[in-house]
């Protein structure tokens, strides 16, 4: 952790709304005028598309969410080096031709050598310099090597984080949406889609469920209407048809003003002495309420060391 160069990160599987929390992010960034550096959490995979697909048929349970399929010692070290020193080395995970294109394009104009297609990943380069903040959004954010015997090599990716943000769906409400997503987008049939839900489970208990434990502020999206069954819904609850539950870890280390929070955010409510429950569609509102201050609380820290 580091008052001069504060990294935050938000950990959230595919799906689970972390887009709503980037864009209440950039909104935040763009109107204090933050020069943010940021991270996403494909590139630090380990494998590329194609490698990915060998071992996932010589594996049983190999995932992009487990360690395997995942540099998260590098991951820990970008952390670590922007904490001590504002720097540190990135890469991009290229999703698709129009990505890889763009960003060979970019490198070459910097004189680097770029041949990585999609399903790849562009060399390493330096972070921008001169940012205020690093923000990280992915899968991994707070993820940390729990086995007594530490097996994996012991990374500890969340001791370096100044403010860890969790998002996560119910979990029906998190199948439903990637059935829907995986087929629509991808055209996988449903029986694939639920042999990849099974086959990452064993990573999704033990590595991605245990970071929201060690986060500071939860959002969690739960639907208002049955979602008993996640494999035979033909649609996604929408935003209003949800609640989300924020929860924060430590309110009065956030100095959270509750009262202000259940005024602006109509119809909100207390779950609990450190919960707040908001209707689904003033999800990202009730975000910039309340990582502005946090945010600019974090600017004024670094300004004065």
């Amino acid at each position: 952790m580091s008052k001069q160069h504060p990294v935050i990160a938000v950990a959230g599987s595919s799906g689970a709304g972390t887009t709503f929390v980037k864009r209440a992010f950039e909104n935040i960034f763009r109107r204090e005028g933050i020069k943010a550096a940021i991270i996403e959490g494909d590139s630090f995979h380990s494998v590329t598309r194609t490698e990915f697909k060998q071992k996932s048929a010589e594996m049983e349970n190999f995932s992009h969410f487990g360690p395997e399929a995942n540099d998260f010692h590098a991951l820990s070290r970008l952390f670590q080096s922007y904490a001590a020193t504002g720097g540190g080395q990135r890469r991009y995970y290229l999703h698709n031709d129009q990505e890889a294109a763009y960003h060979c394009r970019r490198l070459a104009d910097q004189g680097v050598t770029c041949s990585a297609g999609a399903g790849e990943f562009t060399p390493w380069e330096a972070l921008e310099p001169d940012t205020d903040i690093l923000f990280y959004e992915g899968l991994h954010g707070m993820v940390r090597d729990d086995t007594p015997d530490q097996r994996h090599g012991g990374f500890d990716v969340a001791s370096h984080v100044d403010l860890g943000i969790g998002v996560v769906p119910s979990v029906n409400l998190e199948w439903i949406q990637k059935i829907h997503r995986d087929n629509a987008e991808r055209g996988y049939s449903q029986e694939a889609i639920v042999d990849t839900i099974l086959r990452r489970m064993p990573d999704y208990v033990n590595h991605i469920t245990p970071q929201f434990s060690r986060t500071d502020i939860n959002f969690q999206r739960v639907p208002t209407v049955d979602t008993s069954n996640p494999f035979i819904a033909r649609d996604i609850p929408t935003a209003d048809e949800s609640f989300v539950v924020i929860r924060f870890a430590n309110p009065a280390r956030l100095n959270v003003d509750f009262p202000r929070l259940l005024t602006m955010l109509h119809n909100s409510f207390m779950s609990r002495r450190n919960s707040i429950v908001v209707p689904g569609g003033k999800m990202v509102l009730a975000m910039e309420l309340i990582l502005n201050p946090i945010i600019n609380d974090l600017i004024v820290a670094r300004q004065h060391v």
